[in-house]
């Protein structure tokens, strides 16, 4: 179900729970908001419905997919937000959970990577 965009910085600014399998509908609910913004929105972390627990989801392309507890585990290269470096891509590894809880690992570069990251910062309660 979409969700309203929450905006205080003060609630964003917390640090998310680790999720666990009672929030799979959290993560249904981040990719039916991002799906509804698809025009202007890439990535949403739970925060930003409301939800302070560890669940991203992010545009990779042509689909969409929710990760719970998501971790960079491997970074090379630099973290830009705004401009970018065709010298200098960042790659991450991420290890995280599906929506049936299995665990995954999934290397990603580019902006998928500043994507990512700028979702799990949100997990951790940094804001940019």
């Amino acid at each position: 179900m979409e969700k309203p965009i929450i905006k205080d910085e003060a609630f964003l600014a917390q640090k998310s729970q680790p999720a666990t399998f009672m929030d799979i509908a959290v993560a249904q609910d981040l990719l039916d908001t991002l799906a509804a913004h698809a025009d202007r929105c890439v990535g949403l972390a739970a925060n930003m419905i409301g939800v302070q627990k560890c669940v991203i989801a992010v545009n990779i392309g042509p689909t969409n997919i929710a990760m719970l507890n998501p971790e960079i585990i491997k970074r090379s290269g630099k973290y830009m937000t705004e401009e970018g470096c065709l010298s200098l891509e960042e790659k991450i590894t991420v290890a995280y959970q599906d929506m049936q809880f299995k665990k995954c690992k999934q290397s990603f570069s580019g902006f998928t990577a500043q994507i990512i990251q700028h979702e799990i910062d949100h997990c951790h309660g940094i804001i940019i």
